[in-house]
């Protein structure tokens, strides 16, 4: 994996005071998942005041051995004094009953000594709920304004800490321990800024050691890089995994594939009968379908060719279209499954001299998006994860002055790793992460393009 050299300097002894005499930014090596990890939190978790904050008390003894309040009354939890108590690892401060636009102060008051008291890549996840599901005029202007706060806070924060919204649905309460469990830990190493919505969903995850266990998962463009990590994580999370790629990768493909304990399947996923041809590997149905296959044909729109255009639409948006419609048509796609198109922060924002794969990116979005409805009948939700700048060997041979810019545009001042997206999209995959659907979760650090 490519190194980035300027994070090993500014953390060393020589370079750590260089950069803080001249002013440059240190950013922090982040923590992340390690196997034989037993808790979500290992460290301090406090714990706002509220009525989703009460779901949360119920269940943060599964999460952290060292929870703590505000408040003297709370059983169990120690009252938190700024500058008295522990320093904090994780922060769940409950917005959701703030709807005047008075109440905000509550953000400034509970949120100004905390942030003093922070350790190294800490975890703050706010709750609160979605503006459009409030019919008072005033409140949903309150909830949104909580949403500014939130993507603000996130620019402001240290040493490798993140913040996230969670607007939680009435209903939907039941879910917040599979989502507190991914955004408190290190599994969302790289992932700050970001609003998800908790809609109603009946699915739980059984064995937290195993969250994917019984379930069947598909990942395309799995021999090497994001995806290869994407299977990986699948694996280790007890999903069986069937490993797709280009017949030209078979050698890599086939070797991941029997070290994971999967099948392995080379085929170009635009062909006519590719469909037809994972029916046939998947006899059993399928529970996860990832489509994380795409290519580039990167030229300015004055010198894109006929051939260039339609090479990167077929790949990276109609083929994921068909193959999934066909999957659905045909069965395979069981019901309650989990389907991840593999998007990108440019399809957001857009890119100089990518006209063709910003759209099939902005493509898969609006897919997502559109299907979302559709399938909820049957239980299948279907999302979107958009990827800024990952540290790969393709990343790797960009120009140095485009890599470092790649690397520093966020509030992390980093890369991500594809362990990063492959954790997105491991939980996206859980039963329990049917109560998001339709939307876009970017892996990007909090990048400053984008939405």
């Amino acid at each position: 994996m490519p190194s980035d050299r300027y994070i090993d300097f500014a953390n060393s002894d020589m370079g750590r005071r260089l950069v803080k005499a001249v002013g440059l930014p240190t950013p922090t090596r982040l923590e992340r998942w390690q196997a034989g990890r037993l808790r979500p939190i290992e460290g301090n978790l406090l714990i706002s005041s509220g009525p989703l904050a009460d779901q949360v008390r119920q269940f943060a003894p599964r999460l952290t051995d060292a929870q703590y309040s505000l408040d003297n009354d709370v059983p169990d939890a120690p009252q938190w004094v700024a500058g008295q108590s522990p320093r904090l690892k994780a922060v769940v401060f409950d917005a959701s009953g703030l709807h005047r636009a008075e109440q905000l102060v509550q953000l400034r008051d509970f949120f100004k000594p905390v942030l003093r008291e922070l350790e190294r890549c800490a975890r703050i996840v706010i709750l609160g709920h979605a503006p459009a599901s409030l019919d008072d005029p005033l409140a949903a202007s309150t909830q949104q304004a909580v949403e500014g706060f939130s993507r603000s806070l996130g620019k402001e924060l240290r040493d490798g800490s993140t913040v996230q919204l969670l607007q939680v649905a009435t209903g939907a309460e039941a879910q917040l321990e599979g989502a507190l469990r991914f955004f408190l830990s290190p599994k969302s190493a790289f992932i700050s800024g970001q609003v998800l919505q908790l809609e109603l969903n009946g699915n739980q995850v059984q064995d937290w050691s195993r969250p994917l266990a019984g379930r069947r998962a598909l990942v395309t463009g799995s021999a090497r890089g994001i995806g290869a990590s994407i299977a990986e994580t699948l694996a280790r999370d007890g999903a069986q995994v069937l490993l797709l790629d280009v017949p030209q990768a078979r050698a890599e493909l086939e070797a991941l594939a029997a070290r994971l304990g999967g099948q392995a399947l080379a085929l170009d996923i635009s062909a006519q009968d590719a469909a037809e041809q994972l029916r046939e590997h998947l006899p059993e149905g399928l529970d996860i379908l990832v489509h994380n296959a795409g290519i580039t044909r990167d030229k300015t729109l004055a010198n894109m060719t006929p051939d260039l255009w339609d090479a990167v639409l077929d790949i990276n948006l109609q083929a994921p279209q068909r193959l999934t419609q066909a999957l659905l048509d045909n069965g395979t796609l069981r019901s309650d499954a989990r389907i991840v198109l593999m998007a990108s922060i440019s399809g957001l924002a857009g890119n100089r001299g990518q006209t063709n794969y910003t759209a099939s990116k902005a493509g898969l979005i609006g897919y997502a998006r559109a299907m979302a409805p559709i399938l909820k009948d049957r239980g299948i939700s279907i999302n979107a994860v958009a990827p800024g700048f990952i540290e790969t060997h393709m990343t790797e041979k960009m120009p140095f002055a485009l890599r470092e810019a790649g690397r520093r545009m966020n509030s992390l001042g980093q890369g991500g790793l594809p362990q990063d997206v492959a954790e997105a999209v491991a939980w996206l995959s859980q039963s329990g992460s049917g109560a998001v659907s339709g939307q876009v979760l970017r892996v990007c650090g909090q990048s400053v393009i984008g939405a």
